[in-house]
Order: C-alpha cells, then structure tokens, then sequence
C-alpha cells in the first residue's frame, strides 16, 4: 500500500499575518507549486522547491514545532493542487486543530472538509490571473470562510468593490479582506508589479464605506518582508 504523501515547501510555526486570525500563533504548511503567476507573488520560491514528505511525518512536525499551538494554517503555492492536502486537513481537524486553507479561488473548494475554514484569494485584473478565476467557488462559500482581494490599483479596488456589492459577499462569509500589494520585480517567472499604497486603499474603504476588512501582512512588520519560515 502506498503511503500518502506531500511536496511541503516548508513547514514552520510563527504569527499568522493576516486574515481574522492574525495576530495569532500558527503552525504554517507551504506545499509546493502553484498553477498561476501573480505579478505581485511573494513566494515565488514555492513553485518548484520542496521535500516529499508522509503525512505522519508533517503531523509530527505540527505537533513538535507548536505543541500548545492549535491552529495550523495550509498554504502555498496552491494546496488544493495536491490531492493528499484532503486527507491531511481531515486528519488535522480530527486531532482538533483549527485548520486554515489559503487557495487562490481558481480549484474547486467544495472538496474541502467541512470543518476546514477556506480563506479564499480572488484574482483581481492586475494581478494578471483574473481569468482563471473559478467563479462556482462564490457559491459553496459558507459564514466561516473568508474571501481576500489583493489590490494593484484603483481599478483593481473599483472591480473588487463591484465583486463584493453584485455578490453581496459580507453577508456569505466570515470576513472580506482588502490587502495592498507591494511593489513586486519582475522575475523570469513572474511579470512584476506596481504597489499599492495603503493610505490610498483605506481611504477608498472609508469614502464607500464599504463593509471590509483593510489588512497587512503582520509577518512582513515583524520580520524583513524577504523572510522564510516566517
């Protein structure tokens, strides 16, 4: 019998940054490989590296790295591009960990276990994957996910606010989180972008009120913004 296994990227306990659960510790599971390419990505580094790893033996490691630490967020890259991440959130939940999972919005989510809290990043024009987004997925959202947009400029805002408003998403989910992306170089891989001060995107919020949730990325305040394992 084979043994189920994962490409992990890195494995590490650290601050959750964003989301409604920042501010809290949390056991992070990067798998390796993403489909899209983000102009914006800040983990360009886990599309292609990564260690095969049993699900025992990331179980362990969760429960060494953070032994008082009950959240454990799974992130990438895509994870839902794996088929064992399944299993393992089945496996994590049965132990009784919150689980987090951090996907693009472009796979399927309905195959998530349903204890399993689905923060759910929806491609805006200017991250240049809008196309791939898997616009079912709005429907199998439930009130305990949470769905974030990552901003390049006004006209990413304006199509994010009109996302939100036609699908009434504050009423669906948990949480809408808006981030600012960071001025990102182009790379061999990915095409770059142009950030998004802060000061703008909370303004906008403020002038719409819109019902939203402005956020950082609390890891990259705490730590240089190139960090891993962070």
């Amino acid at each position: 019998m084979n043994t189920p296994t994962l490409m992990i990227n890195e494995l590490f306990h650290s601050i959750q940054g964003e989301s409604t659960w920042a501010g809290l510790p949390c056991v992070f599971v990067r798998l390796t490989g993403c489909h899209l390419r983000c102009g914006y990505c800040d983990t360009e580094y886990a599309f292609h590296e990564g260690e095969r790893t049993t699900l025992d033996q990331i179980v362990a490691q969760i429960e060494t790295l953070g032994p008082r630490t009950r959240l454990v967020e799974i992130t990438g890259g895509e994870p839902l591009l794996q088929p064992n991440v399944h299993p393992l959130m089945a496996r994590l939940a049965d132990a009784g960990y919150t689980v987090l999972i951090e996907t693009s919005g472009a796979c399927d989510i309905a195959a998530c276990d349903p204890r399993v809290i689905r923060i759910m990043d929806l491609k805006t024009p200017g991250s240049g994957e809008v196309e791939k987004n898997n616009w079912a997925n709005l429907d199998k959202l439930n009130a305990r996910d949470e769905v974030k947009f990552v901003l390049t400029s006004r006209a990413d805002y304006e199509w994010a606010r009109d996302v939100i408003q036609k699908h009434d998403l504050p009423a669906q989910v948990n949480a809408v989180l808006l981030s600012a992306a960071h001025a990102t170089p182009a790379t061999d891989e990915l095409p770059g972008s142009g950030g998004l001060p802060l000061s703008d995107l909370a303004g906008w919020v403020l002038e719409d009120a819109l019902p939203v949730r402005l956020q950082t990325q609390l890891h990259k305040l705490i730590w240089h913004p190139s960090a891993r394992g962070v």
